[in-house]
């Protein structure tokens, strides 16, 4: 197609001052800006699976035991889009950091395009084959029978949210952090008004539950519909801008594809261990989840530092503005550690009362899921170091880097150390506990030190102080210009 054809790519006012911004304001300011949106929305994201948790086990222990084990065969499958989204947004906000706007509404307009061959192709394959792919899974056949509706239904939403992915993370880009904290706002008050009728009202199954996501997702597709459809804005879909050269989508799914893998593979760790988890029994593998949803209460807002930290490393990268970016991750690691320090402590002082939330009036249930987290707590700071290393590494380009560190997470860290303590050890349910501490202490040790060894690389490359990752003295400057 023609040059002369392809619709104009240009920047509104708002855009073009965040441009600015990012590329030129004080690193302190820019991370705060971006990223604190992003944190609360992560932690809303969360506090949302805990109240879907808490409502599941208002039907039962069981219920929420199958939600908890199929959620992470479908965070498996959404990996594919989530990966496509967190990718393909990298090589977006490069072009956007280097000025060229018309490669910018090529690769918004072609990434949407191939989320819907995706989605297309994942609900032909699994939903009239659900049970058998459960099988294969190897779930439970107590958890098959009562889930298999709730798995399908899971499918659907999940497509919409491979859509609604890629547009958060195209504002995420666009530096729309409010907006995004916003819709999302909204989306969490649909859905948990949505299950709270469904489950408390109406006394309905496990599978409303997913009704009620469904119906919360198809309200931000209608966001992102309306809010992507801006004639001649660079961030705008077009049909017209669709393109398949290799120029417009190579490097977006080789970024891609990594990305993929590595969340694929971190998914199917935990599925594994969700299996070996019911050797004890099934309840196990409920309390392993919820120990996780607390834990989520630090990670979460951490990964939102680390999503808002990449598109501004990414942005400085595509300027030419290599020494920025190795400031934005300073910036973005000190905020990662006060998180890790301030919420641990937290979530440890009000453990009893979290924990009673779930397990209702099972007090063996809520002693289990205290003693597993416990033990998890511990990962919470060095977790926030490996959200600070993966953003550097995403900002980069460095994909493959983050497909190491979290197949290492599950493959090396996690499943060979289960293993060992269910063959050698008595330690019964602990176990699982001790694991997620053992795990997430090493990843982040690891990430470390890859951190370390490409801050070194990109500076000798560069020719820049290996003092541009401390931003301290910056921040000194009573918030002035960097």
């Amino acid at each position: 197609m023609s040059r002369q054809l392809l619709p104009k790519a240009v920047l509104s006012a708002k855009d073009q001052h965040f441009r600015e911004f990012a590329l030129h304001g004080n690193m302190w300011k820019v991370v705060l800006y971006v990223g604190t949106p992003l944190a609360l929305y992560q932690s809303l994201n969360q506090l949302f699976k805990i109240f879907d948790s808490m409502m599941a086990a208002h039907i039962s222990a069981g219920s929420v035991s199958a939600v908890a084990y199929l959620s992470q065969i479908s965070l498996m499958l959404s990996a594919l889009g989530g990966g496509l989204a967190i990718g393909s947004s990298l090589k977006i906000s490069e072009a956007y950091g280097a000025g060229d706007f018309d490669l910018v509404k090529k690769r918004v307009s072609t990434l949407f395009a191939m989320c819907a061959v995706l989605g297309a192709v994942i609900l032909a394959l699994l939903v009239p084959f659900t049970p058998w792919f459960l099988r294969l899974a190897r779930t439970p056949d107590a958890f098959i029978s009562e889930g298999t509706l709730y798995f399908r239904l899971e499918l659907f939403g999940m497509v919409i949210s491979f859509f609604n992915n890629i547009y958060i993370a195209i504002e995420r880009a666009r530096g729309n952090s409010g907006r995004i904290l916003r819709l999302n706002m909204a989306v969490i008050a649909i859905k948990m008004s949505s299950t709270a009728l469904f489950v408390y009202g109406f006394q309905c199954g496990i599978s409303m539950i997913s009704t009620a996501t469904i119906l919360s997702q198809l309200f931000l597709l209608a966001a992102a519909v309306r809010n992507m459809n801006q004639k001649d804005n660079a961030f705008g879909f077009s049909m017209k801008a669709v393109s398949l050269k290799p120029a417009v989508t190579f490097p977006m799914i080789g970024l891609s594809i990594p990305v993929i893998a590595e969340k694929m593979a971190f998914s199917f760790g935990k599925v594994i261990i969700n299996s070996m988890s019911t050797i004890y029994s099934a309840l196990t593998v409920g309390a392993l989840g919820i120990s996780n949803n607390i834990g989520g209460i630090t990670t979460m807002p951490q990964n939102g530092f680390q999503e808002g930290g990449s598109a501004i490393i990414s942005q400085s990268v595509g300027a030419g503005k290599p020494r920025r970016a190795l400031k934005a991750f300073g910036c973005v690691l000190a905020v990662n550690l006060l998180i890790g320090i301030v919420l641990m402590s937290c979530s440890l002082y009000f453990l009893d009362a979290l924990s009673r939330l779930f397990a209702g009036n099972d007090p063996s249930f809520q002693k289990m899921i205290i003693s597993i987290y416990r033990f998890e707590a511990l990962g919470a700071i060095p977790l926030g170091v490996t959200a600070s290393v993966m953003a550097l590494l995403y900002g980069f380009g460095k994909t493959k880097l983050t497909l190491a560190i979290n197949f290492c997470r599950v493959f090396v860290f996690r499943v060979p150390v289960l293993w060992f303590l269910q063959s050698f050890t008595s330690m019964g349910s602990l176990s699982v506990g001790v694991v997620m501490a053992v795990s997430n202490i090493a990843t982040g040790v690891f990430a470390l030190i890859i951190g370390v060894y490409e801050i070194v690389r990109i500076c000798r490359r560069y020719e820049i102080p290996l003092s541009a990752p401390f931003p301290f003295s910056g921040f000194q400057k009573a918030w002035g210009k960097s």
